[in-house]
């Protein structure tokens, strides 16, 4: 145990082990993660990369362990509690909606918007390469631009821990550097604390701060 634990100001994850029902296999991290730094985790499919950006955002349950961000406890927090937002390789954007209206999702669920949320709004658009393009619909973008609204809803609800779950596995290379990039500049320039799980050690390489094994 970190003798520091309360006064560490990033993301530590400390004996955490999680049990799949109906699995006898258990999963156990550790993992400390300093503000601002970007780390990216490889590992083989049905390692448990995903299962830990579930445990760390609240969408499941650990079975013993301790997560805790500036030095408090996000495990009794609800996943809209907690400081973390993620972007899943599912954009999940609604289709009826405009770009600009599914961004402003991430402010207000009833899109109930103030001067300043939409000022908000437009800049992300700006941040991620979509201004002119507010107005259109899902069905109406890119693959790539469909991801960049994603990404520009988890800017707005001004989350200090953004966690990736192979958004761009999807796309193709180009694509995917290109969003790799984006990512890079926005961890940079909004102070972000970065987790992205990957299976590729190329976009690791292209953007990680460093890189966490899980096997």
């Amino acid at each position: 145990m970190f003798d520091d634990q309360e006064a560490f100001q990033g993301l530590n994850i400390e004996k955490l082990s999680y049990q799949h029902h109906g699995s006898e296999e258990v999963l156990d991290f550790d993992l400390r993660v300093e503000p601002n730094e970007l780390v990216a985790i490889l590992g083989p499919s049905g390692v448990g990369k995903s299962t830990l950006l579930s445990l760390i955002a609240g969408f499941e349950d650990p079975a013993s362990g301790t997560i805790t961000f500036e030095g408090k406890k996000l495990n009794t927090l609800s996943p809209s509690e907690r400081p973390i937002t993620t972007l899943f390789q599912e954009h999940n954007l609604f289709a009826h909606l405009t770009a600009e209206e599914n961004i402003g999702l991430g402010i207000h669920p009833g899109l109930r918007l103030r001067d300043q949320d939409k000022d908000q709004i437009t800049q992300a658009l700006n941040d991620v390469g979509l201004k002119g393009l507010e107005k259109r619909l899902p069905a109406e973008l890119s693959g790539g631009q469909r991801q960049r609204v994603a990404l520009a809803r988890c800017l707005v609800r001004r989350r200090p821990i953004l966690l990736l779950d192979e958004p761009f596995s999807a796309l193709d290379q180009d694509l995917r550097k290109d969003m790799l990039k984006l990512v890079k500049d926005l961890h940079k320039n909004h102070d972000l604390l970065t987790l992205m799980v990957t299976h590729l050690k190329e976009d690791a390489d292209a953007i990680a701060d460093r890189i966490v094994h899980l096997s």
